[in-house]
Formats: C-alpha cells, structure tokens, sequence
C-alpha cells in the first residue's frame, strides 16, 4: 500500500520535496508491485497445474466414447455365444455373429472410421499393401484381384492398410 505524504512536505508539482520522502514513495511503489507480481505468479502457476491435470485427464480418458460405442459389440457377441451354445445350431450363431459385425461398422462409422474399398480397385501403396501376386486374364495387371485382409481410414489418415493380392498379366504361352 503507498504512504501518504504530508502535504506540508510536497512541492508545488504535487510531488515529494525531499529526497527521503521520494525514496520512501518509491520504496512503497515497489513493495506493492512486487506483491502484485507474487500473486500474479501464484495465479499463474496455479493455472498451469490446473491446465496439466485437465490435460491429463483428457489423455487417460479419451477413448470413453469409443469404448461406450463398442461395448454393446461385445455383448451381441455374448449373447450370440450363448444362444448358439443353447440351441447347438450354427445357423443361429452366424446370424448372431453377422449382427455384431454390422453394429460394430456402425459404431466405428459413427467414430469417423471407414474400411478402404479395395477389391477390383487399383493397386495404390497409400491404401493397399500387397501380399502376393496371381496372373489372371480377367483384370487388368497391378488390380486388386482379393482383398485378404480390410484396411481403415480415419477422416485422411490410413489407420491399417488393406492386405490385397493384385492381379499381374497373364505368361504368354
């Protein structure tokens, strides 16, 4: 807090007269500054763990939504696994099987997650990663002839590629 100065010790500027009084104005100036500065930093400091441990937060916990979306996945496939072992019938659980598959595209579609088309595509080594080669006179050379195993995609980014076998132009007899 600044000291006030008696009026009697002030020049006609409005300032102190004398050194002393001018040294105690600006010693008071600073103590009050320097108080401003410390919990100033205190806020801040205070902010920053604030902001780390939200951060934090947000890194341990930001697959609850896709866990949610998967989770009933998980109980179709238990479901299918007990009514297929009640009723010995395979019918019923392929079926139950074919169900979850559909409701698990559902739910990484929902997450932004898209297979990559690739059978009777071009071969592309940014979406396709070939695993063999056949000759065959049904399509034409470097196509992907079967998709061995899906790939996906996240918005523009290629989370795994699609194994595939591309086709190659046929020996000539």
């Amino acid at each position: 807090m600044v000291e006030q100065i008696d009026p009697e010790s002030t020049s006609s500027d409005g300032g102190p007269k004398n050194l002393a009084d001018q040294l105690q104005v600006a010693l008071a100036e600073r103590d009050q500054f320097k108080e401003n500065w410390a919990r100033v930093m205190a806020d801040l400091d205070n902010f920053r763990k604030r902001i780390y441990r939200e951060m934090d937060d947000e890194r341990k916990y930001q697959s609850v939504p896709a866990l949610k979306s998967l989770l009933p996945i998980f109980d179709g496939l238990d479901r299918a696994v007990v009514a297929a072992s009640r009723s010995k019938n395979f019918e019923d659980l392929l079926n139950g099987v074919q169900l979850t598959i559909k409701q698990l595209e559902t739910a990484l579609g929902n997450l932004g997650v898209k297979p990559i088309l690739a059978q009777g595509q071009p071969f592309n080594p940014n979406f396709h990663e070939a695993i063999s080669q056949v000759p065959s006179a049904d399509h034409p050379p470097m196509t992907v002839v079967s998709d061995i195993e899906r790939g996906y995609a996240i918005h523009d980014r290629v989370v795994r590629p699609s194994k595939v076998i591309v086709s190659v132009a046929t020996p000539e007899a």
